[in-house]
């Protein structure tokens, strides 16, 4: 992991997958998707647990500078010094394939629809429309 040494007002970052190591560094500040919204980490920050949902981690500053992972369910754990994020997926925008990810909007569409009245089937579909949507705007450059 990053070395930071304790007053360097930088956090030490870890992006991890069940597959891969994506990133590890330090940086400034953190931009998260958690499951009930966006959140930011700072140097010196409270611990925290917290469910990502899907969405942009951003990174500022540091030795990652300017960098975005387009990432989708997991868990991010935050320490005065140091975030860890486990994602089930994690992707530079640009490893994303943006005709796939209209495919997985056309079937979270395609699921909505004939959900009827089943409650777990209609959020499945949301939850798999959103992360398509999520992914497709990060391959833009457009999330939010």
């Amino acid at each position: 992991m990053a070395e930071v040494g304790n007053s360097s007002g930088l956090l030490a970052v870890r992006l991890v997958t069940p597959d891969r190591l994506l990133l590890d560094a330090t940086a400034e500040a953190v931009e998260l998707p958690s499951a009930s919204g966006y959140m930011e980490a700072l140097y010196g920050a409270a611990p925290l647990l917290a469910e990502l949902g899907a969405g942009e981690v951003r990174l500022h500053g540091g030795s990652a500078g300017e960098q975005r992972f387009f990432v989708a369910w997991g868990f991010v754990e935050v320490l005065p010094e140091r975030v860890t994020i486990l994602a089930e997926t994690a992707l530079h925008p640009e490893e994303i394939d943006k005709a796939e990810a209209q495919r997985e909007i056309a079937e979270g569409e395609k699921m909505w629809a004939e959900a009827g009245d089943d409650g777990a089937k209609y959020d499945y579909a949301n939850a798999m429309k959103r992360q398509a949507e999520e992914k497709l705007a990060s391959a833009e450059g457009k999330s939010t």
